[in-house]
């Protein structure tokens, strides 16, 4: 996509009575339409294992939401056609409406599938973009830290690539990540240790996890920002210049694979509960969206003990005093006990990487690390 198609597309403005809310609502609800019909039309392609029973005994509940958002995608394209001054984008979405209706004719009475085929997570990214969305758009509007920033603000296309990639390619991720891990550190785990941490209740076993995990990516983080060679991918997540819960999905795939893999190694040593990580996961991937956030909760003494969105805009802001500070992910303790913590009175106004030197685009920051990979150093001018 040129420039100038990225920003016809990214720059969009939602101005009530339009036409272009219904449009964004009609081509939102039409896309995942026909993306959920297809993944239960073809469970062995598209759907998550470990979610097939849940789709299985709550079918005609699933059915019921497809139906009722594609009439609803119909609807708002339909306004759209009357109010928008392009009838195209009403009418392209009416269109989706439609092709999932097509498709939903068969949704969920396609057979079971057993075991553990190989798969694209496309259910996982269907579900999770339509909770997320309806959980933190409206968190947005109702509480924003930034007014002037659009819900479909400029760089959103690039961030949904990031959203799509990381949710479609879950099993790819899990392969390259968890599997290598459990393999080799099933030949070398203490067995009795492992018993004894999963033998305590859960909810221990959750504030534990927080603790071992978070000391291991404080200091994973700290590398990022601070060897040159790594410094280049992480930056791709530093490139995006306003923040909302879409900008935590942009990461480099060599960043996402190195902090997984490393990440779980705690976990694993220490054999916690699928119970506890499990809880975990969810906890802190919702936290991790949250805290990118574009709103304007301060939380004064909240702030210091759990990272909280002011925190972490300050480690994605590019005002010097703020550049390569805030480093932990959950427990700000860290930050404090190596004196790397940043929390003025003020909120951050600024936001990317200093001189803007990542390019714009999915293809242009995947490629990005690997220009001259050592050949560049690490300046105080580039964060």
């Amino acid at each position: 996509m040129n420039d100038t198609l990225r920003e016809k597309y990214e720059d969009v403005d939602l101005t009530p009575g339009k036409g272009k809310i219904s449009a964004t609502i009609s081509l939102g609800l039409g896309m995942l339409g026909v993306l959920a019909a297809l993944c239960f039309l073809f469970p062995s392609l598209f759907t998550t294992p470990e979610l097939r029973p849940l789709y299985a005994s709550h079918a005609d509940t699933f059915r019921m939401v497809l139906y009722a958002a594609i009439v609803i995608g119909f609807g708002t394209g339909f306004y759209s056609t009357l109010k928008h001054e392009s009838r195209g984008y009403g009418l392209t979405g009416m269109l989706l409406a439609c092709v999932a209706a097509l498709l939903g004719s068969g949704v969920l009475d396609a057979p079971d599938v057993d075991g553990r085929s190989l798969y694209a997570g496309l259910d996982y990214f269907v579900l999770t973009l339509l909770v997320l969305g309806l959980v933190f758009i409206p968190l947005e509007r109702m509480f924003p830290k930034n007014p002037a920033q659009k819900t479909l603000r400029k760089g959103w296309i690039t961030d949904m690539k990031y959203f799509l990639f990381s949710h479609v390619g879950v099993q790819l991720i899990s392969f390259f990540t968890i599997i290598p891990v459990q393999v080799f550190l099933s030949q070398y785990l203490d067995s009795d240790l492992q018993k004894a941490v999963a033998s305590q209740p859960v909810w221990l076993q959750f504030i534990e996890i927080l603790f071992v995990v978070d000391i291991t990516t404080y200091w994973i983080h700290r590398s990022l920002h601070e060897v040159p060679g790594l410094w280049k991918f992480h930056a791709v997540h530093h490139s995006t210049e306003e923040m909302d819960w879409l900008a935590s999905s942009r990461l480099h795939l060599g960043e996402l694979l190195a902090t997984r893999l490393t990440g779980y190694l705690p976990i694993f040593i220490l054999g916690f509960a699928p119970s506890a990580v499990y809880a975990y996961l969810v906890f802190v991937s919702f936290h991790a969206i949250f805290i990118h956030s574009n709103v304007r909760f301060r939380f004064p003494v909240l702030r210091w003990v759990i990272a909280t969105p002011e925190f972490h805009h300050w480690h994605h802001s590019s005002e010097e005093p703020a550049l390569d500070k805030n480093y932990a992910g959950f427990l700000p303790i860290y930050d404090v006990i190596f004196r790397t913590t940043y929390l003025p009175d003020h909120l951050a106004s600024r936001y990317g990487t200093v001189g803007k030197y990542v390019p714009e685009g999915f293809t242009g920051q995947f490629a990005f690390p690997f220009r001259g990979l050592f050949g560049q150093k690490k300046g105080s001018d580039q964060q």
